[in-house]
């Protein structure tokens, strides 16, 4: 099952697309934006001011708390579960100070935050840090990435018991509204036992959407590409799911050369177990190249973009998010907005596409339908594998079966082992009441089907379970 990241969108706007389109395609959940009070750069807005905390208000670029409560009630009501970007590491940059976009004084360099409240003594200090420049100048001294200003953010210190109430009140209030979890931002800048300490304070989830004792779902970004002294992905699993950053570079190759996809999961290379990696093609951060960059494909390379994520959805390799971005040129760029900063509707065309500036790829048809064939294998695991040349074909033990090809066609027939029956092609529509939108593959009663792909332009065949002909169930 996969979830989508909708980087930068107004809650009301969340919420209408949970409705209309992210619960009928299989989506099972939306990473939002950090929902907290954060500082405003009124000449530039740039989309990183949401990751530079004031207070714990949920006010922020996206919308209020009250539109933040509708949303969570009405994307749980269609079981899409939300997800909050959590910042804990770290309160705003030593440089800024003035007004919260939740109407809070700050005055970051003197630790006065009095939205939470916290003031100097509740942040690690330079001394504590120990390096001249109070940053983080070395990678591989644990105490320097994990004390020190990550690019001047002032470090939160989070051994103490009250920094550890106010962050487990902050995500508390945000668990008894309804989010289902957390993907915890630079949380190789803290201690794995300080986070351990946070997640001990937290409550079950809210018992109106999840079963009884159900605990949040929680995934850490740990930034990880080498093996040389620096602190290791691993060191967190126990925490929860982990970002795999290995696998951008991963499913990047394989796009290209889909004889590789086979390879995806590749333990001599430090990569997580499936049951521990949290995966994506590229996020926010590393498709500007921050955050790890990297060599990583991206929106701007769609043919590529969409083979990559076709990959990520199929092979069962780690749990799943799909980007939804805006269009930049400026890497610092925030999200389409109004001259005084108010961040614009995103208008859907005709088409399904989206307009007025955002990409939105989770509606691409073929990253949709991948989508849908991710929520339909959930559970198996990848157990027939093909490839001839630039060509690849997957099973996932008779729930699903995806082909590929980066030589303009093919034509073969496949054990796919799925029951006998005509199924629609995900990639090109959806079941309707009377047959599929898109191609109609057949599975023979031996399992076997005869798959013919002659679209260029997407080169991709794929079918599960809940994708019978005339079953309906899916938007058009």
């Amino acid at each position: 099952m996969a979830i989508v990241h909708l980087f930068e969108w107004r809650w009301d706007d969340i919420a209408d697309e949970c409705e209309r389109f992210l619960g009928p395609m299989g989506y099972c959940g939306v990473q939002v934006s950090p929902p907290n009070e954060h500082m405003v750069d009124s000449q530039w807005q740039p989309w990183w001011q949401r990751y530079q905390p004031v207070s714990y208000k949920l006010q922020s670029r996206s919308g209020n708390e009250n539109l933040f409560k509708q949303m969570v009630e009405r994307c749980n009501n269609v079981g899409v579960r939300i997800y909050v970007d959590a910042i804990i590491n770290h309160m705003a940059g030593v440089d800024r100070s003035g007004i919260g976009s939740g109407g809070s004084e700050f005055v970051a360099e003197d630790g006065h935050f009095p939205g939470v409240p916290y003031s100097m003594g509740h942040f690690h200090s330079c001394q504590e840090c120990g390096s001249g420049c109070c940053c983080v100048d070395s990678w591989t001294d644990m105490n320097r990435v994990r004390v020190c200003r990550l690019s001047g953010l002032i470090d939160l210190k989070q051994s103490l018991s009250y920094v550890q109430d106010m962050i487990a009140g902050y995500m508390n209030n945000l668990i008894g509204i309804g989010v289902a979890g957390f993907r915890i931002d630079a949380a190789k800048h803290m201690y794995p036992e300080d986070i351990e300490a946070i997640w001990g304070k937290l409550n079950n989830l809210n018992t109106r959407w999840f079963p009884s004792g159900a605990k949040p779902f929680m995934f850490l970004e740990v930034i990880d590409l080498n093996q040389n002294g620096e602190i290791r992905a691993q060191w967190y699993t126990h925490l929860g799911r982990v970002t795999d950053f290995r696998f951008c570079v991963k499913v990047k190759d394989a796009a290209g050369q889909l004889s590789g996809a086979q390879w995806l999961y590749d333990p001599g290379w430090g990569m997580l177990d499936s049951e521990d990696a949290f995966v994506f093609v590229d996020n926010h951060d590393n498709q500007r190249g921050h955050g790890g960059g990297g060599e990583v494909v991206t929106h701007k390379d769609p043919y590529k973009y969409q083979m990559a994520q076709a990959l990520a959805l199929s092979n069962g390799y780690g749990y799943p998010r799909v980007m939804s971005s805006y269009a930049f040129e400026d890497s610092e760029k925030g999200p389409p907005a109004s001259a005084d900063g108010t961040t614009n509707r995103v208008p859907i065309n005709p088409d399904g596409s989206c307009g007025g500036g955002w990409v939105c790829e989770h509606r691409w048809p073929v990253i949709s339908g991948m989508a849908s064939f991710s929520k339909a294998v959930s559970g198996t695991s990848a157990n027939y594998w093909w490839s001839e040349g630039n060509q690849v074909a997957i099973g996932r033990e008779g729930k699903g079966f995806f082909v590929a090809t980066n030589q303009g066609g093919l034509e073969r027939t496949f054990p796919t082992g799925m029951p006998s029956g005509d199924y629609c092609n995900v990639i090109q529509g959806c079941p309707t009441s009377s047959g599929c939108s898109g191609d109609t593959i057949h599975v023979d009663g031996s399992g076997n089907a005869h798959i013919r792909i002659t679209d260029g332009a997407n080169p991709i065949a794929a079918i599960h379970v809940e994708a019978r002909s005339g079953s309906g169930g899916c938007i058009n």
